[in-house]
């Protein structure tokens, strides 16, 4: 599904075709979750001139993971961006905005570079360059606590979806003023964004832990954290509040008064990144993906050549009707071609011989529930089109 290539770079991922599927699939899913909860999908430039990324702070606090600089013909540095907050920020810039306007919520599937070192990097899960599904949100005092709410709430909806069951909540806070750590902004804006953050949590009856001195230089976050199919937990979500970045950029609207007012903002990222979020999803169903995920569906058998016409017509049906379908029409025998299926974690299988050929009828095996029994190409394109449609994570 995907590969690291050493002499192209360490931590950078190549993805194959089925791997892409799947890939496609979570985030053809997330765009339509987020179209219809009222997010703009943008799209920003991968590098920026480096004195944003001093605007930003980025430059003070997080040089250590980013690229060197690159220069440009006309002698401008530029950066490869390490996150893609200043660019939303840029795209909030673009027109004068009101308190009408707000909540205006920014989201793009965004791909970043961090200069991680070579001894942190592990698989999909530590990576070089990996694409966030990221989210900025720009409110008002009175809508902020529920955009928070709003955005946990996505959350719990997708890890359902995707069959994650136990999870683990962090409320990550500042320490004490002797914990040697910088932190940007007032007191009272670390007070306001904390108790935002903890009343969400509160109003969904969400158990979580705070935890003392882990919050990022520029704002509180709630983190949760996936327990997987073993039992293993992985930081995919955060919800992190940011005083900061709005003052340093300058960010106004205008309110019901008249007047500027600085909108308050929050970053949010449900997957985390997409490639962590596959790693996590490939350790939890140990590869067998549930049958809207899985990067083929269904894959036709024949028992002899006399079945091929046939099989080929069938498999032209099921794709006609969406399904992700191969055909296995090579001369092995029928138990080696079974195995095969079975290995490559395949959701339904169908076995194609004489009989079914003269009764127009498919022989469904599951991966997992074994021999479904005969029926029509018809009852078994229903049934697989509905698991695919309801997202069934248990059967199939």
């Amino acid at each position: 599904m995907f590969s690291i290539r050493e002499e192209y770079g360490e931590g950078l991922i190549f993805w194959h075709p089925k791997g892409g599927i799947v890939r496609t699939v979570m985030e053809n899913y997330l765009r339509d979750q987020l179209l219809a909860r009222g997010y703009g999908l943008v799209y920003t430039p991968h590098i920026a001139k480096r004195e944003l990324w001093w605007t930003s702070g980025h430059e003070e606090h997080f040089a250590d993971s980013m690229f060197s600089p690159v220069a440009s013909p006309e002698g401008t540095e530029f950066r490869l961006k390490p996150m893609n907050c200043p660019l939303h920020i840029g795209i909030y810039k673009s027109a004068p905005r009101s308190y009408r306007d707000l909540p205006i919520r920014l989201a793009e599937l965004g791909t970043v570079y961090r200069a991680e070192l070579a001894g942190t990097l592990h698989g999909l899960l530590r990576v070089r360059g990996f694409t966030q599904d990221d989210a900025h949100l720009f409110c008002t005092p009175e809508t902020v606590r529920d955009e928070i709410v709003a955005c946990l709430d996505f959350a719990f909806d997708v890890y359902r979806v995707f069959g994650f069951e136990q999870y683990r909540v962090d409320l990550s806070v500042r320490g004490s003023d002797d914990s040697g750590k910088h932190y940007l902004g007032r007191d009272e804006d670390w007070e306001h964004a904390e108790g935002a953050l903890a009343s969400a949590l509160d109003e969904r009856r969400v158990p979580y832990r705070r935890m003392e001195g882990e919050a990022a230089f520029y704002g509180p976050k709630i983190d949760v954290h996936v327990e997987d199919a073993i039992g293993r937990l992985w930081q995919l979500t955060t919800v992190q509040f940011d005083f900061n970045l709005p003052d340093r950029f300058g960010l106004e609207y205008v309110g019901a008064d008249n007047a500027p007012h600085r909108p308050f903002m929050i970053h949010r990222a449900l997957f985390g990144s997409v490639e962590r979020f596959f790693g996590v999803l490939l350790e939890h169903y140990a590869g067998a993906f549930p049958i809207w995920l899985a990067p083929v569906q269904v894959v036709v058998l024949t028992i002899t050549d006399r079945a091929t016409s046939y099989a080929e017509r069938v498999t032209g049906a099921l794709r006609g009707a969406g399904l992700r379908v191969e055909l296995n029409a090579r001369g092995d025998k029928i138990g080696a071609k079974i195995r095969d299926a079975q290995l490559q974690r395949i959701p339904f299988m169908l076995v194609l011989g004489d009989r079914e050929v003269e009764q127009a009828t498919v022989a469904v095996r599951d991966r997992s529930r074994g021999d479904l029994g005969v029926m029509s190409l018809a009852e078994f394109e229903q049934m697989a089109l509905q698991l695919v449609r309801s997202r069934a994570v248990a059967v199939g």
